[in-house]
């Protein structure tokens, strides 16, 4: 089980600190909600964790056939919907330094699909992900 910390410090920001490691992460309430958008949003941060945890599943699916995707960029956009204000749209774009056989795709775009993040978002967020692999 993991444990962190998260103070408030003033003027809608926050540093969570990862109990373990002594990491920090610190946000600021986004533009359209009274802040000065000058972090990650507590929202920015759920997207993010989508593509890291997508990226994450993803390497180790394809670590054991000798595979890695150490290269691979994930461009995220957030959709916030309203009454009540929530993530509404997550889109990933996934693009690939290399291109891979089809049974390596199916793999990849599987473990996407099936990452411990995407799991726990409510179905009610739309989840987008595009997979870019380059031409041969």
């Amino acid at each position: 089980m993991n444990t962190f910390e998260i103070k408030y410090q003033g003027n809608l920001r926050t540093t969570a600190t990862h109990l373990d490691s002594g990491s920090e992460i610190n946000t600021d309430a986004p533009k359209d909600n009274h802040g000065l958008g000058e972090a990650f949003s507590p929202t920015d941060i759920v997207c993010s964790a989508l593509a890291s945890c997508i990226l994450t599943i993803m390497a180790i699916a394809v670590e054991k056939n000798g595979i890695n995707i150490n290269g691979t960029n994930a461009i995220v956009k957030k959709t916030m919907g309203n009454n009540p204000r929530r993530i509404s749209k997550i889109d990933i774009e996934l693009t690939f330094p290399l291109d891979y056989d089809e049974k390596t795709k199916v793999i990849l775009e599987r473990a996407a699909h099936n990452c411990p993040v995407h799991h726990t978002l409510s179905n009610e967020v739309e989840k987008n992900i595009n997979f870019i692999y380059p031409l041969n």
